[in-house]
């Protein structure tokens, strides 16, 4: 083996090392660049998310809860996640099999945690569309604690048994040394592909397609109003606020399936599906991308947001009582 062959080698001294990604230097520099802005934006906006929810009292409401919860898992997305497919992009993966099968893990269980709270969320605005009335008695804080810890502690145990194997075997996907890959075989991915995606993507369309119904309902109660009825205003301008927040919160949905689709396409036409850590295909990175653009929809539809950034980035949340200054109008 001559010595330019041997400086291609992941491990040099070893016949089974994988060869080191070859691109190009500006390529590869530019690649850096974005992927790392994206990451750091990333984090900002979810921590900003999550210290005004986390702060401010009268945000302390169900629906924000499971935005909190939604928040986490994007951060840790940028925390975790994302550096990790930077660093390797043009290296080989040097930490052993145990760390990229833990990596995997904590992949799959963001992911799963994700789409649960997308569930949580629609189910949120369904029961505040459709069943105002009975909406403060079904939904409150207590509850939707509950789910949320439900959520991640089901994601957890759903990914212990997906994964069981390359937890049991770590390694096991990979073909050389010095990668870091798994391989999950076209039944287990249909069988995923069923239960993080066609099962809740499901329930989320057919509950925001009743929640569109009951807007139109109610758009045209609206209309029918006469303008004598003044006492009605205040329900009138709840209805507009929680329709509002519906629509919001579809975008949100609509954005996620743009970007969690093609992640699911091996599974789609009967092939295994191959992550590979060490060089993170455009699926993967336009799955992780949903976590830079939740924030970004949030601070475009949402004054509250707008408002909380511009209390903690003037550092107002240190002064006393700014827990209780009021964001809700």
């Amino acid at each position: 083996m001559t010595a330019l062959e041997e400086s291609e080698l992941c491990l040099p001294h070893l016949n089974s090392s994988c060869r080191k990604p070859a691109q190009p230097h500006a390529a590869v520099m530019l690649i850096y660049v974005l992927l790392s802005s994206i990451s750091f934006v990333t984090i900002a906006l979810n921590l900003l998310v999550i210290i005004a929810i986390s702060h401010f009292r009268q945000l302390h409401t169900p629906t924000n809860l499971f935005l909190l919860s939604l928040a986490v898992s994007d951060l840790l997305v940028g925390l975790l996640l994302m550096p990790v497919e930077i660093i390797y992009i043009e290296v080989c993966w040097f930490l052993g099999d145990i760390l990229c099968t833990l990596y995997y893990f904590a992949d799959y269980v963001i992911t799963s945690a994700s789409v649960a709270n997308m569930v949580f969320i629609s189910l949120d605005r369904y029961l505040a569309i459709c069943d105002p009335l009975g909406y403060a008695t079904k939904v409150n804080k207590g509850r939707a604690q509950v789910c949320v810890c439900l959520c991640w502690v089901c994601s957890v145990l759903y990914r212990l048994l997906l994964l069981n194997d390359h937890l049991e075997n770590p390694g096991k996907s990979n073909t050389c040394s010095g990668e870091c890959v798994v391989i999950i075989s076209n039944v287990a991915g249909v069988i995923d592909m069923i239960f993080t995606f066609i099962v809740p993507i499901t329930v989320i369309i057919v509950l925001y397609f009743r929640v569109f119904v009951a807007a139109l309902s109610q758009a045209r109660t609206l209309r029918s109003q006469t303008a004598a009825a003044e006492s009605k205003l205040g329900p009138v301008s709840l209805r507009r606020n929680e329709m509002k927040a519906a629509r919001t919160l579809g975008v949100v949905v609509v954005v996620f399936l743009f970007c969690f689709c093609p992640y699911y396409f091996p599974a789609l036409e009967g092939e295994d599906t191959s992550v590979n850590a060490s060089s993170a295909p455009f699926d993967i990175w336009l799955a992780h991308f949903n976590s830079c653009l939740n924030p970004v929809i949030y601070a475009f539809f949402y004054p509250w947001f707008r408002k909380s950034i511009m209390l903690i980035l003037t550092l107002q949340i240190l002064r006393p009582g700014s827990r209780d200054i009021k964001i809700l109008y």
